[in-house]
């Protein structure tokens, strides 16, 4: 419970400092979502017993990543590893106070989830229009957190993604859930791990990328569970 009443309390103590900032220049609203991740993760660690590892090469140039989602961890610990993350993240999140005006400053694509094609064709449009910003465009292919061993489908709006941007898709396999369950104030203590796994090259057919992606991202999703002690069964 302290750990999660001071993640909340130096959210907003980083928002409203770096606030000036962040008006002025896309810069500054990085510098405060990266300082804000960096003091989770340390606090993570002391306060917990939850040590954080990043694997892989995190990408610095302009992609897609496609991750497995779990927690607010695996999103805190990709964003951190990378310099300029931006998300397809739901449209009610805009309505939060700071919170949403920070992701439009780094570049968020807001969605409404729950009317599927238009929320496609405007996150195609929205992701059109702000290429020019460059960085590393961060989706969530099931749409959702999803817990340790719970099957979810693959959203074709990943795909299509792929095809417009005609950039290479990196994938990212998690295990934080085992860990940072999602309807739970429990953290375990262990040893969180996002892994940043070999870039898909632009260019496959809609349906052989999301085959690969899906196969990749659960696979070693899958490997880095039961690493943690997890399996599918429990």
């Amino acid at each position: 419970m302290a750990f999660i009443v001071q993640m909340y309390v130096a959210m907003l103590v980083i928002s409203v400092l770096y606030f000036p900032w962040a008006v002025i220049s896309p810069a500054g609203a990085h510098a405060a979502c990266h300082a804000y991740c960096r003091w989770v993760i340390w606090t993570l660690g002391w306060m917990t017993g939850l040590r954080c590892e990043v694997r892989g090469t995190p990408p610095t140039g302009d992609v897609m990543i496609a991750a497995k989602h779990q927690s607010f961890l695996d999103i805190l610990m990709i964003y951190n590893a990378v310099p300029r993350g931006k998300f397809i993240m739901k449209r009610e999140l805009l309505f939060a106070p700071l919170l949403g005006q920070y992701g439009l400053r780094i570049g968020c694509v807001p969605v409404n989830r729950g009317k599927r094609g238009a929320a496609i064709a405007k996150m195609l449009a929205d992701v059109k229009a702000g290429k020019r910003q460059g960085g590393q465009l961060i989706i969530y292919p099931q749409g959702t957190r999803v817990a340790p061993g719970v099957p979810r489908p693959y959203k074709v709006g990943t795909g299509a993604l792929y095809e417009q941007l005609d950039q290479p898709c990196v994938p990212v396999a998690a295990n934080v859930g085992v860990f940072w369950p999602r309807h739970s104030l429990l953290r375990k203590p262990g040893l969180a791990v996002v892994e940043f796994l070999p870039p898909i090259a632009p260019g496959l057919a809609r349906d052989a990328f999301m085959r690969k992606l899906e196969d990749d991202v659960e696979t070693a999703s899958n490997r880095l569970m039961a690493e943690a002690g997890f399996h599918a069964d429990h």
